[in-house]
C-alpha cells in the first residue's frame, strides 16, 4: 500500500521560504511519478512540479518556475519541493502525489491532474 505524508507546511511572509517534505512509502512498481499539487478552496487542483523516479527528471508549471524545486532523497524515501521567493498567490493546500510511471509525468502540471496516490496535504499560507 502506498503511502504519502506531508510535513512542513506553515505561514510566511512574502518574499520568504519553506520546505515541503513528503515520506513516501509502499512502492512497489519500478518507477513513479512524484508530485506536488496545490489547491486553492474553490479552485481546481494544481500540479506544480513532477519528478520521475526512474531518471531524476523535473518538471515545472510556469508560475513556479525558477522559485519551487522538487527533489527526492533516496535514503530516506523522502520527496520535497523547496519553496523560494514564495508570494501570496502561492497560499494553498499543498498535496504530494504518485502515480506509477505511464510516460507522462511531464504533464501532471496545471489544473486536472490524475494520480492515483495522494497525501493529506500541509496547509501554506503567504502573506503580504
Amino acid at each position: 500500500l502506498v503511502q504519502l505524508v506531508e510535513s512542513g507546511g506553515g505561514s510566511v511572509q512574502a518574499g520568504g521560504s519553506l520546505r515541503l517534505s513528503c515520506a513516501v512509502s509502499g512502492f512497489t512498481y519500478s518507477s513513479y511519478c512524484l508530485g506536488w499539487v496545490r489547491q486553492v478552496p474553490g479552485k481546481e487542483r494544481e500540479g506544480v512540479a513532477v519528478f520521475y523516479t526512474g531518471s531524476g527528471s523535473t518538471y515545472y508549471t510556469e508560475s513556479v518556475k525558477g522559485r519551487f524545486t522538487v527533489s527526492q532523497d533516496n535514503t530516506n524515501n523522502t520527496l520535497y519541493l523547496q519553496m523560494n521567493s514564495l508570494k501570496p498567490e502561492d497560499t494553498a493546500m499543498y498535496y504530494c502525489a504518485a502515480k506509477e510511471n505511464d510516460g507522462y509525468c511531464y504533464k501532471r502540471l496545471g489544473a486536472g491532474v490524475d494520480y492515483n496516490y495522494w497525501g493529506q496535504g500541509t496547509q501554506v499560507t503567504v502573506s503580504s
